[in-house]
Order: C-alpha cells, then sequence, then structure tokens
C-alpha cells in the first residue's frame, strides 16, 4: 500500500503544512511536480554519484575530528555526568551537512549559527502551527531563520561561482554543481557560435545558469531533508551502539583494520565501501527506528487506493514506512535490533521492497548512498576515537517525534578518549 502511493505520481504529490512554502520559498524545486519536477532532478543526479560523494569525504572527516573533541571536553565540563546528546548530534549533523554542501564558503560561527537556529525552523514546521506568519510564534521565528540561512547559502553561492570560474577542483555540493553550469554554458556557447568542442566535456544533462538565490533555496533543501533524519539516525545510532558493546567492538576491528592499524587515517571511498559489516549496523538500525515514519501526500484527482476505496481530489494520503519495516514476514523477530540479518542474513534480498526508508518512485531521497556512507563514517571513526557510555532513564526507550523520532530523554552519554 505505502509503495502504490509512493509510486503513483498521477494520483498524488508530496505535501508539507502550508508555512513550508514561506519558509522554503513557493518557488521552490521540491514543490514542482511532474515533468518539471523530473527534469530538475536529472540535474542533480551527479551531485550524488560515487565519484561525488568521495569529494566530499575529507571536509566530513575534518567536521567530526573537531566535533568529537568538543564531545570530550562537553563530558569534562559536566563533572563526568551524562549529557543529554541529542542538540549536540543536531548540531554535528548540521556542521557535516555545511561543509559537504557548502565547503569552506561558509564560516565556522556561521554553521554553529545556523545549527542553533535549525531547531526554530523544525519547530515551525509542525502540523499544528499557524499558517501565517505572525510575529512571535513558532512561524516567525522559523521564517527569521530560513531566512538567515538563505542568505548565507547565497553568499556562498557567489563565492564558488568566482572559484569555480578561475578553475578551482570541486570540493563540496555546490562547487559541483556550479561547475556543471559553467561547462553547460561553455558547450552551448561552442555550438551556438559553431566552434569545435573537441577538448570540451559534454555535461550529461545541460543546465541552466541557476541564480545565487535559486542555488541557495536548493542547497537549503538538502539541508531541510538530510537534517532531522540524519540526527534521529545519529542519536539513536549512539545510543545502541553503547547498549550492545559486541556490535560496537566489531565496529572497532573493521575500522582498524581497513586503516591498517592507523585510527587517525583517512578513508577513501574504496575502505568506506568494504566496511560491511558497519554498513549492516547502519542498514539495521535505519529499519529498527526509522526516521522518518509517514509521508503525507495530497490526492491530485480521485486515487483508487484498492478496489473497495477511492481517495477523493484534495484528501490526504499518508504512507507509512514503520509497517513494512517491521514486516514479520520479511524480517524474523522484528522488534530486535540485529545487523546479522544485512550481514549474514538475507534481509537485504528478501526485504528489497520493504525498505522504504528514503522512499521509491520520483519523489525517492536523492541523498539515500550519501547518508549511508556519512553515518558508516561517523560511527566508525568514533568507534577508533572515543569511548561512551549510555545512561538509561525510564524514558530511554520511549519515542518522541520532532519532524523525526528521537529518544524521549534526548539520549544521555558521557565520552571518554580511547587508549590503544
Amino acid at each position: 500500500m505505502a509503495r502504490k502511493v509512493f509510486n503513483s505520481p498521477a494520483y498524488v504529490k508530496p505535501c508539507v503544512v502550508d508555512v513550508a512554502h514561506k519558509l522554503l520559498g513557493a518557488d521552490n524545486w521540491v514543490f514542482l511536480d511532474g515533468k518539471a519536477h523530473v527534469e530538475f532532478r536529472k540535474g542533480l543526479n551527479g551531485l550524488f554519484t560515487r565519484r561525488a560523494l568521495e569529494i566530499y569525504l575529507p571536509g566530513q572527516e575534518e567536521v567530526y575530528n573537531r566535533y568529537f573533541k568538543e564531545f570530550l571536553e562537553i563530558t569534562k565540563q559536566a563533572g563526568g555526568k551524562p549529557v543529554p546528546f541529542m542538540t549536540h548530534f543536531r548540531e554535528v549533523i548540521t556542521a557535516v551537512s555545511c561543509r559537504t554542501f557548502v565547503g569552506h564558503y561558509i564560516s565556522d560561527d556561521a554553521v554553529k549559527k545556523i545549527a542553533d537556529d535549525y531547531y526554530l525552523i523544525t519547530a515551525a514546521l509542525e502540523l499544528v502551527n499557524f499558517p501565517i506568519i505572525i510575529p512571535y510564534t513558532k512561524t516567525w521565528y522559523g521564517k527569521k531563520a530560513a531566512d538567515m540561512v538563505l542568505a548565507e547559502f547565497a553568499r556562498c553561492a557567489a563565492k564558488s561561482k568566482a572559484r569555480m570560474a578561475a578553475g578551482g577542483e570541486p570540493n563540496c555540493i555546490m562547487d559541483a554543481w556550479i561547475l556543471e553550469m559553467i561547462k553547460s554554458k561553455k558547450w552551448r556557447e561552442a555550438q551556438e557560435k559553431g566552434e569545435s568542442v573537441e577538448g570540451l566535456e559534454k555535461p550529461t544533462h545541460m543546465l541552466r545558469d541557476f541564480t545565487d538565490y535559486e542555488i541557495s533555496q536548493t542547497v537549503f533543501t538538502f539541508l531541510f531533508a538530510s537534517q532531522d533524519a540524519t540526527s534521529s539516525a545519529a542519536t539513536w545510532l549512539f545510543q545502541i551502539m553503547a547498549q550492545r558493546p559486541d556490535v560496537l567492538d566489531r565496529v572497532r576491528e573493521e575500522n582498524l583494520k581497513v586503516r591498517n592499524g592507523n585510527i587517525n587515517a583517512p578513508v577513501d571511498m574504496d575502505q568506506l565501501e568494504s566496511m560491511t559489516y558497519t554498513r549492516a549496523v547502519v542498514r539495521e538500525l535505519l529499519r529498527y527506528r526509522p526516521p522518518v515514519l509517514m509521508v503525507p501526500y495530497v490526492v491530485k484527482k480521485p486515487f483508487p487506493i484498492t478496489e473497495a476505496y477511492t481517495a477523493p481530489k484534495g484528501s490526504m494520503v499518508i504512507p507509512t514506512t514503520y509497517m513494512a519495516l517491521r514486516d514479520p514476514e520479511v524480517y524474523e523477530n522484528p522488534d530486535e535490533f540485529n545487523p546479522e540479518r544485512y550481514y549474514t542474513g538475507d534481509a537485504e534480498v528478501k526485504g528489497a521492497k520493504n525498505y522504504l526508508v528514503f522512499g521509491t518512485g520520483p519523489h525517492y531521497c536523492l541523498g539515500q548512498q550519501y547518508a549511508q556512507l556519512n553515518l558508516v563514517l561517523m560511527v566508525g571513526k568514533a568507534s577508533l576515537l572515543l569511548n561512551w557510555k549510555h545512561h538509561p532513564t525510564p524514558k530511554s526507550e520511549e519515542i518522541k517525534v520532532f519532524a523525526t523520532i528521537f529518544p524521549m530523554d534526548d539520549c544521555p552519554l558521557t565520552f571518554e578518549e580511547r587508549k590503544w
């Protein structure tokens, strides 16, 4: 049933709360439908290829190295007492997202400001908010935060355009996208003038020149799509790894082996992809605690969901990912966290149609490989550099929803440096 909704663009399109159009911009590409949406996505596909993802790795490792030191300092300042780390995970995910999306065009202070204020954007997008911007309400604060992020990213776009035009090497998503715009423009100009295109690489998808604001809007949607979901996954990942030291030890062993015993060695894409057990842990985590539980769609025309029921135009249809990911016919003991089902088991094949963590159909998540590899990198590096302990409370296994799902007690942890 969920797959049918995801795969029925003729009948439905994703919908969000009314205020989203005001926060993200009514002309944002995420609100496109049909052919316009398909064409826009084609121009973004190249930003998430394997080759592109490898370019982003050094920036991501840089962020994790810095924030893992901060984790140690947070525990030290708390006198060794547990600290709820949910908000800290949101900050590190914001930082790694910003480095991936806009590289070093953005300052550390701006990243910290975005991380602090992004909470306001998430709160503004809750279902039970005013659909209009009224001063000092959640939507008002969210709009101010969104405008700040958009302005910051627009400045980054201008810097990236200048650097790419001067022949710089791309090291973030914004660079890669702008470089494709430059290549497209050169190709078009050569053809219009009847000049030889020898030596020019024809872009896979011809792009027009986007304005700084349009680039900013698009990159902001990447942050919008990744921030809450990856923050949720990271929070649960650290809690569950602390609860299962046997699993964490196997992650450590694999990561140490891949790095040839050097805990500070950076990894390339081949090494990251070779971490099959760590990846199985991430895949199982996303099945066991799927960040996005449901995706609202609006019906564009009468939608025959079953032979017995047709959803009327204008109604909402909300497929959930949770039921498919807990299907006992596919996942033995579905309420247990068991990475073996993706390491030595048959869950990858048997549950291919059930794994709706990133959706399916024309609106599937563009960054699904990036998100998973990012989590593999994060927990792999943490396993080598840190020891951490989860301090359970009666609410540790209870779930709260703040756009995505988090432990009700915000995951109290303590960290210490790992000695080898």
